[in-house]
């Protein structure tokens, strides 16, 4: 009775955990900025940052786009394989340190 309660409380904090394995692996790759330069297509621009936030037509004719990416937002495994040890070892109550942890750290660490 007892190993298969242990069983049960692991295989629920594997299931259940989340925020402080999920944070680490949802980030986004960093651009090739060198790719955006004079003379690179919008589709080479675009493939890199992403669709433009803003368009702005200009007097002559031309258009004026503006990106939004982020920095220092990689995915990092490392990270997620920590917190999963940490959830299985403490039976799930890792998460209530570790997600205000990734919470906190932002998109810096990485």
């Amino acid at each position: 009775m007892r190993y298969s309660l242990r069983i049960s409380v692991v295989l629920a904090s594997l299931l259940l955990s989340g925020c402080s394995v999920g944070t680490p692996l949802s980030g986004k790759p960093e651009p090739n900025r060198a790719a955006c330069q004079v003379g690179a297509s919008v589709y080479q621009i675009v493939a890199q940052l992403g669709p433009p936030t803003s368009v702005t037509e200009l007097p002559d004719g031309g258009k004026t786009c503006t990106y939004e990416y982020e920095l220092g937002n990689r995915p990092s495994p490392g990270r997620a394989v920590a917190h999963s040890v940490m959830d299985v070892s403490t039976y799930g109550l890792w998460e209530v340190v570790g997600t205000p942890i990734e919470a906190l750290a932002g998109p810096s660490i990485g």
